[in-house]
């Protein structure tokens, strides 16, 4: 067990290393914009994501039956991580005109499709757990 506790550590300081190294050739406003970019990240979970998710399982815990609950769980999570991935295509954030061949897909019809599969998915989920639960 130590052996690999030690590989593992070696790769790690190997690949901080390695990016200590790339970072001698960034501009150091690149390296701002990238920092408050990422420390919006932050903010925007701990202020937004992690309140609203709180708040729909409390509701989820309420209303729905327990057979539900964790199939409407997973679905919430695989939505909205998907969705909070899909943000820069859907709101179509660096699109040129000039450039029709960047962003030229209907991407909102992608995501309703995406949307529908995870719902079939949960509805799915629920019935086997609720044949589970009568058994």
């Amino acid at each position: 067990m130590r052996i690999v506790q030690v590989v593992l550590g070696g790769l790690g300081l190997a690949a901080i290393a390695f990016g200590l190294w790339t970072l001698r050739a960034v501009d150091l406003s690149d390296l701002v914009e990238a920092s408050l970019w990422l420390a919006g990240g932050v903010l925007a979970h701990d202020l937004l994501v992690t309140p609203v998710t709180l708040a729909a399982a409390w509701v989820a815990w309420r209303v729905l039956p327990r057979y539900a609950r964790g199939p409407v769980a997973a679905g919430f999570v695989v939505l909205g991580s998907l969705t909070l991935m899909a943000i820069p295509v859907l709101g179509r954030f660096g699109a040129i005109p000039s450039d029709p061949s960047l962003l030229d897909r209907d991407y909102r019809a992608g995501w309703l499709v995406l949307a529908g599969l995870v719902a079939v998915g949960v509805l799915l989920g629920s019935v086997v757990m609720r044949r589970r639960e009568v058994r």
